[in-house]
């Protein structure tokens, strides 16, 4: 049973890693074949409403799954040790329906010419997903996509939550990982009217979710936490 879990952990872990590595391909129309601006020859006359649909299921399973009691409701099902695998995995194959299910919609809202500016757009793309990636291992990588948990099942070790410590970004911004989105989603030479719509939409996620969670922090944390939204911004930082 604990190898089982190390294996499903390790599984789940390597599954989101590979769609996700996709999606910034999608997200960037760069080095793959479906992309979110991919061209066809019919454009769908339900393109823009089967696409909300879609970025609703990613809201809706993002969101609820990470809720308290939605854990507490599934962890007779569910246990702690691979919980968080267990997200992963569905929210990775969420993302793969998205994706391959997105429709293409015609139309364009700009397209840069300058080679410079082309070139400064790129590099805050990459910017953005690099800060997503460091932000991750600012607070624990391998906790945060359930590696930990289960390999402290595997080895028989009593789990300890991460202790939340103000590192780098953090003591400037409370929700770098999602300044990386939000910088990757917008960070585009080229705006077609699909990518409007999808950054559109997964920025509005985003700020619906860091209510949400900012609200769950603040009751698990208590009053460290809401003195550290005190001095800090939510996504970007106060320049002086």
């Amino acid at each position: 049973m604990r190898l089982f879990t190390m294996l499903y952990g390790a599984f789940c872990y390597i599954a989101f890693f590979v769609v996700f590595v996709y999606f910034m391909g999608f997200v960037g129309d760069v080095f793959v074949p479906i992309s979110i601006s991919s061209e066809v020859d019919v454009y769908s006359e339900n393109a823009l409403l089967v696409n909300i649909s879609l970025m609703l299921l990613w809201g809706i399973q993002h969101s609820v799954m990470a809720r308290s009691w939605f854990k507490d409701m599934i962890a007779s099902v569910v246990p702690h040790h691979v919980e968080r695998s267990t997200y992963c995995l569905v929210s990775a194959i969420v993302l793969a329906i998205l994706m391959y299910c997105w429709q293409p919609m015609a139309g364009l809202v700009w397209q840069v010419e300058s080679p410079m500016i082309v070139k400064v757009l790129w590099g805050l793309f990459v910017v953005g997903w690099v800060l997503v990636l460091m932000a991750t291992f600012l607070t624990n990588h391998f906790d945060l996509f359930g590696l930990r948990q289960s390999w402290l099942y595997f080895c028989q070790k009593t789990y300890t939550p991460v202790v939340f410590t103000e590192i780098l970004v953090y003591r400037w911004i409370r929700h770098p990982m999602m300044t990386g989105l939000l910088i990757a989603f917008w960070a585009i030479p080229t705006m077609t009217v699909g990518h409007l719509v999808f950054s559109t939409g997964m920025s509005i996620y985003v700020l619906i979710g860091i209510y949400f969670e900012e609200k769950s922090l603040a009751k698990q944390l208590g009053q460290h936490y809401i003195d550290y939204q005190r001095r800090t911004k939510r996504l970007f930082p106060k320049f002086y």
